[in-house]
């Protein structure tokens, strides 16, 4: 796969440069998407299906956290791009020394409130009946290893920023077969269940945090920071904050999803109906890798060009990303509108011996998943431009429409929908909550992305 160099950013042609970026950004996602769907399917077949809703009641705690070291990433990552678009290394340097000090401080901050509340949080979240047990179980072992994970997920943003797709890509690669194997060893063979299930995961950030402090070490990343580049700059963290909060938000939105989720599905059919959703979001995070490495892979492009003054090459770098992720949600789409009952059955345990109420809870997800399938990703070809569009105010640095366009989809209209829909139309009303969302949310960055685009790249 070829290397790409931050200067590059500024002079490939367009087409070949996003591919360059993209595929790798892609891959790694698919990679780490797999990692959660596989492990998914080891869970619920190996565990059982409420398994499966525990860990769902728990991904949203860890996943908020691990996400303030990728808000900082991401957030210094547009910073680093437009200073070396710019050819301001001393600023690079600093920003990324920040970002270190900060993802530290901050995480290991959220583990100790995290453990420290650990019997409010988990039924907060969902986390009710025979769901408790397990979900305490893999919430505390799993949260140790967070703080690794923010890290990588901070450096993976930094190392793409560089212009090295190729080990950002590696990096996400390595903590996901390291889950799998482990998955195999500690559940399947040990037997360890849920305790296997969660050190898995935790040898898996670990994993990854390793190859990302082997990669900033090495001859292979520019950006060599000493000591004094981790000392509190209260200008970068700004600016740091104001960039990565857009991200932060998007996380905390997410998170605040699965609480009303996971809360609401369980009033309206229990622990099947959790499991439903957990399935359902699997596929979210998995079926949309290729749209959303196309995304990653356009933040460096548009950044640099955008720090360089080089802003035909920035509308290039738009229209391409659209029209390559447009492409890739609509294959996507066929795949689920076709193929949901298969997919649904892929989670469920099919060995002998389990129990009744297990027997149950599996008939009722085979019976309503495909239906809630088809309608979350009914809206899947048009989201590109929703995705592509956010996610150039933030490669440029515009923090406030950043972080109202990415608020759009889920805080502004998502959430309301679900909470309102439920009411009238039960569990029909939580799953065409999506698809309303996804079509407002994208004539809305839509306009706005025309508008940016005539005033500032013209």
């Amino acid at each position: 796969m070829a290397k790409v160099s931050a200067d590059q950013l500024g002079s490939e042609p367009i087409g070949k440069l996003l591919i360059k970026q993209a595929v790798p950004a892609s891959i790694g996602i698919l990679v780490m998407s797999l990692n959660v769907l596989v492990d998914s399917i080891f869970v619920g077949n190996w565990i059982g299906s409420i398994a499966i809703a525990a860990i769902n009641v728990v991904l949203p705690v860890s996943f908020f956290i691990a996400a303030l070291g990728m808000s900082v990433g991401i957030g210094g990552s547009s910073i680093i791009s437009r200073a070396l678009g710019a050819n301001n290394q001393e600023k690079a340097l600093k920003t990324f020394g920040n970002q270190i000090a900060l993802t530290l401080f901050i995480t290991i901050g959220m583990v100790i409130l995290g453990l420290t509340y650990v019997d409010s949080i988990i039924p907060a979240f969902g986390g009710k009946g025979r769901i408790f047990e397990p979900a305490k179980i893999y919430y505390t072992i799993v949260l140790y290893g967070v703080p690794f994970l923010a890290l990588c997920m901070m450096g993976n943003t930094v190392i793409r920023a560089e212009g090295k797709p190729k080990f950002a890509m590696i990096a996400m690669i390595i903590p996901s077969i390291g889950n799998l194997v482990m998955d195999y060893v500690f559940i399947y063979i040990f037997d360890w269940g849920m305790v296997g299930a969660a050190w898995a995961t935790t040898i898996g950030y670990g994993l990854c945090f390793s190859y990302v402090l082997y990669f900033f070490i090495s001859k292979n990343s520019e950006l060599k920071i000493g000591w004094h580049h981790l000392k509190f700059d209260f200008p970068v963290l700004r600016e740091i904050s104001s960039l990565g909060f857009v991200t932060l938000a998007r996380q905390a939105t997410t998170s605040i999803v699965y609480l009303l989720m996971n809360n609401i599905l369980f009033g309206l059919g229990g622990e099947a109906m959790v499991a439903v959703y957990a399935i359902v979001g699997r596929m979210l995070m998995f079926a949309l890798f290729p749209v959303f490495g196309v995304t990653q892979g356009f933040l460096p492009i548009a950044g640099f060009n955008y720090g360089a003054g080089k802003y035909q090459r920035v509308r290039e770098s738009i229209s391409t990303a659209i029209k390559y992720a447009a492409i890739m949600a609509s294959v996507v789409f066929v795949g689920l509108m076709i193929f949901p009952a298969e997919i649904a059955s892929l989670f469920l345990s099919s060995k002998e011996g389990i129990s009744a109420s297990e027997l149950a809870v599996n008939a009722y997800v085979l019976e309503h998943t495909p239906t809630a399938m088809r309608l979350v990703f009914a809206a899947t070809p048009i989201i590109a431009l929703q995705l592509i569009g956010a996610a150039y105010f933030q490669a440029i640095g515009k923090a406030i429409p950043a972080l109202l366009l990415t608020l759009t989809r889920q805080g502004f209209f998502f959430i309301p929908l679900i909470i309102i829909l439920p009411n009238y139309l039960g569990e029909l009303g939580v799953w065409l909550a999506f698809p309303i969302a996804d079509v407002l949310a994208t004539i809305i960055t839509g306009y706005y992305l025309r508008k940016e685009m005539k005033k500032e790249l013209s």
